[in-house]
């Protein structure tokens, strides 16, 4: 994997704690990263669109891999997807801390897995509206 410290800076220059990468052809997903932006940003992390062609490189992932689901990566090389992804973030964010709660719960990372699944299968339909039947 090419280091996130030599490969990525915040848009300032500075290098990020960690970064959440995102669909941004998603508009779910667009409208979710503005609102965390500032708060990620006041923690030292930084978002990046998953369409960023260094991304794929940077985490070893097909483009449909990429696209599956969002990516959350830790300067000191700790990488979580999906439901992981939003339960690692929510170690970072005080008021996130009922989700890390909530999935030590025995079997609701499965839960958390699955419906990350769900919405992320569903995601351009949640922006717009899609035909019921697919």
């Amino acid at each position: 994997m090419i280091s996130l410290v030599s490969e990525y800076t915040d848009g300032k220059g500075r290098h990020a704690r960690g970064w959440l990468f995102f669909d941004a052809e998603c508009r779910f997903c667009t409208r979710i990263a503005k609102w965390l932006a500032p708060i990620l940003e006041r923690r030292g992390m930084a978002l990046a669109p998953l369409q960023d062609p260094r991304v794929g490189a940077l985490l070893g992932l097909s483009r449909d891999a990429l696209m599956r689901e969002m990516q959350f990566v830790l300067s000191e090389g700790n990488r979580y997807g999906g439901a992981d992804a939003a339960v690692a973030l929510a170690r970072e964010i005080w008021w996130g801390r009922p989700l890390l709660w909530i999935s030590k719960i025995p079997g609701m990372m499965g839960i958390l897995r699955k419906g990350y699944r769900w919405i992320a299968g569903r995601r351009s339909c949640v922006a717009v509206s899609c035909p019921t039947e697919r």
